[in-house]
């Protein structure tokens, strides 16, 4: 791929850069991390104005609600946004990187119609309900049962560490709908809307003190069978569609982010006199190259997936993994400067560093993700 801009995308970042420049400085103070309430309503805000602006799903399909900018166009959305300080996804997370984007390739024109515009303008949140209490990093081994009863699918079961279900308008829901199918085969992708009758959600406290992630329980759970996305029992192979955008390009601003903590890490390694250490100088140096790598396998990524119909494909995979342990790598890098004052829970380096240990979980684990490059990318036989 050429990686260098042409004067269409200079302009284009001239202009979203002289934007961000005029309505930044109007927007009201983040909320606290801790209080989804506020953030959805401060997320949704940030999310509306983008909108306004024509900025909106600028990566997403044209027939979808976006504006179907090309791929180096989104990455120096990111770069420009992350740059300025704007506000980051949020509580749109699910809904804009990969709810959204299943539906825009799996979905049917009604559904895209219903479900996709919202999302854009900033009106609906959604969360996702994948991973089972007793299911562990075996996705495919969930139980929550839906069945059959008119044009209704019955829900029961229960979810567990489901992102954003206490501030969620909708759940992208995966339900087993064929108990004697081989695990993979009786699987189905809904859309539940979070107000349906039968519906229990309870927060669950992090490390961090956040309440990003929920328990939800469905006891006999009413959802339309026109919310289906794709085939009855063809839901894992829409799952794999929403796992690739996930691992594939759900995370890729953050590198930009880090990139930007690492700069700030080092200032202050510079100010408190951590800067002599060479040893800690070293490690600086050795993650500012892991995090450029990172994002010159996020350009090739993103290229390759546009090249390949939009769908991110197993590189993806090697970017979560590697991603997720430099996230951590790095926050640990900032205690060390910090010293004792890593311990303190008002920074915001100390909350991101509690809230990192979840990256090797989040979107299939360290060891679910090395199985994928094992085996689709080295065509290496399978462990079991």
């Amino acid at each position: 791929m050429d990686l260098t801009y042409t004067p269409e995308e200079e302009e284009f970042r001239a202009r979203l850069r002289t934007w961000l420049a005029g309505v930044l400085p109007e927007l009201p103070p983040k909320p606290s991390p801790r209080d989804w309430p506020a953030r959805r309503a401060y997320d949704l805000g940030w999310q509306r104005m983008l909108y306004d602006a024509g900025y909106a799903g600028l990566h997403w399909p044209v027939d979808a609600g976006g504006r179907g900018a090309t791929p180096t166009q989104h990455l120096i959305y990111l770069e420009e946004t992350e740059k300025a300080g704007a506000p980051y996804v949020g509580a749109n997370f699910v809904g804009l990187l990969h709810a959204g984007p299943t539906i825009a390739s799996e979905g049917s024109a009604g559904q895209r119609a219903r479900w996709l515009p919202p999302v854009l303008r900033g009106e609906e949140v959604w969360c996702q309900g994948f991973s089972e209490p007793d299911a562990g990093s075996d996705l495919a081994a969930l139980r929550t049962r839906a069945w059959r009863d008119g044009d209704d699918y019955v829900v029961s079961g229960s979810k567990i560490w489901t992102s954003h279900a206490e501030v969620a308008d909708w759940c992208e829901l995966l339900v087993r709908t064929d108990p004697a199918a081989r695990k993979h085969r009786g699987i189905t992708w809904l859309a539940m809307p979070m107000d349906a009758p039968g519906i229990t959600v309870r927060p669950l406290r992090t490390l961090a003190g956040s309440t990003e992630f929920a328990e939800v329980f469905l006891d006999e759970v009413r959802v339309p069978v026109a919310n289906r996305v794709g085939a009855e029992n063809d839901g894992w192979r829409v799952t794999m569609v929403t796992l690739s955008y996930e691992r594939g390009t759900a995370f890729v601003g953050e590198v930009v982010a880090c990139r930007r903590v690492l700069s700030e890490v080092a200032r202050e390694a510079r100010k408190n006199g951590r800067w002599d250490d060479a040893v800690l100088r070293r490690r600086l140096g050795r993650l500012n190259a892991e995090f450029r790598a990172l994002w010159r396998l996020t350009q090739w990524n993103v290229s390759e997936a546009q090249s390949a119909g939009g769908v991110p494909g197993a590189g993806g995979s090697v970017f979560k993994l590697r991603y997720s342990h430099a996230r951590q790598e790095l926050y640990d890098a900032a205690a060390e400067v910090l010293g004792p004052e890593s311990l303190d829970l008002g920074r915001e380096w100390t909350l991101d560093r509690l809230s990192s240990l979840s990256y090797t979980i989040a979107a299939g684990t360290s060891q679910i993700q090395r199985n994928i490059v094992a085996e689709r990318i080295l065509g290496l036989p399978r462990g079991r």
